[in-house]
């Protein structure tokens, strides 16, 4: 579990005591940090979706045609592909049988793609309330124009799900982190605890995939554009693309797609974006995917 699983409730662990926010705004615990974290999305959400769109994640755009010409809606899409493909799925197969968890979901574009693209069930987690509001809505929005485009009243939920498509979709506030059982990873403190519920919740024969950000092997400690980053995005220290494998081998998973750097494919989100570009978080996520000291990469595991 996290480095607070042992302590009194309120008691500072070691990680939260070198992690601070900028500002001086320190966590006394992890706990507080995941407080920050989901006050965070709440808050700025609505101005994500402006922002981003339906897709809260980064762009990737494979090959220098695509640099030139795609938008950041086709590359976000490109990037849920090359997912799909590092769990064996292709984008036109149909898997209505598939049941997916979509940890960090944000907006709910990711989970809403796979449901009409695969037919399969969909369930969205995120710590945000304001978040799992904001996915039901545009699910629901986009059942209704499915409906009226059929010429047909939308049919009733089945259960908690919204129909997309051939498949369907839900939302769940949960800390994923300490679930029963997006980049979102990268911001839970206990990624060994969320490695072992991972493993616990899929069945056999089941696929993890993760894209998320990291740093570079082999940095300094106390790299400035990293900490920069950990701070102004409110992350626990980030790990290394190797420090993930380790992680999740120890859980019981075995590498079905070793990690693919794609820094390089996906570092154009971080360029031209006027509303943000004056946080520092951002510039040091450009200097650090110049430098190579900030990574991105894509990888699977399977049970």
């Amino acid at each position: 579990m996290s480095s607070t699983e042992n302590a009194a409730p309120g008691a500072a662990s070691d990680l939260s005591v070198q992690y601070d926010t900028p500002m001086g705004l320190a966590h006394g615990t992890m706990q507080a940090l995941k407080d920050r974290i989901k006050l965070h999305y709440d808050l700025a959400s609505d101005y994500y979706l402006r922002l981003w769109g339906e897709h809260i994640h980064h762009g990737y755009w494979p090959t220098d045609e695509s640099k030139a010409t795609e938008t950041k809606e086709k590359a976000q899409v490109n990037l849920i592909e090359l997912l799909l493909s590092g769990a064996g799925l292709a984008p036109s197969s149909a898997a209505p049988g598939l049941r997916v968890l979509d940890v960090g979901c944000g907006l709910g574009g990711t989970s809403r793609y796979l449901a009409r693209t695969l037919g399969c069930s969909v369930t969205g987690v995120t710590i945000s309330t304001k978040q799992v509001e904001m996915a039901t809505r545009l699910s629901r929005a986009e059942a209704d124009k499915d409906a009226n485009d059929k010429t047909k009243a939308a049919d009733a939920d089945d259960g908690d799900f919204v129909p997309i498509g051939q498949g369907k979709v839900r939302f769940l506030e949960l800390d994923a982190e300490t679930m029963g059982a997006d980049e979102a990873l990268s911001h839970i403190p206990g990624k060994d605890a969320f490695f072992r519920n991972a493993f616990a919740v899929l069945k056999q024969g089941g696929t993890l995939v993760i894209a998320d950000w990291f740093k570079g092997e082999g940095l300094e400690e106390g790299n400035a554009d990293i900490k920069n980053i950990e701070d102004g995005m409110l992350l626990p220290p980030l790990h290394t693309q190797q420090g993930y494998v380790d992680l999740a081998t120890a859980a019981g998973f075995t590498v079905r797609s070793a990690p693919k750097d794609i820094s390089a494919d996906v570092s154009k989100t971080c360029q031209g974006r006027d509303g943000i570009a004056f946080l520092q978080a951002f510039r040091a996520m450009r200097r650090g995917y110049a430098n190579g000291s900030f990574r991105y990469a894509v990888m699977a595991f399977a049970k």
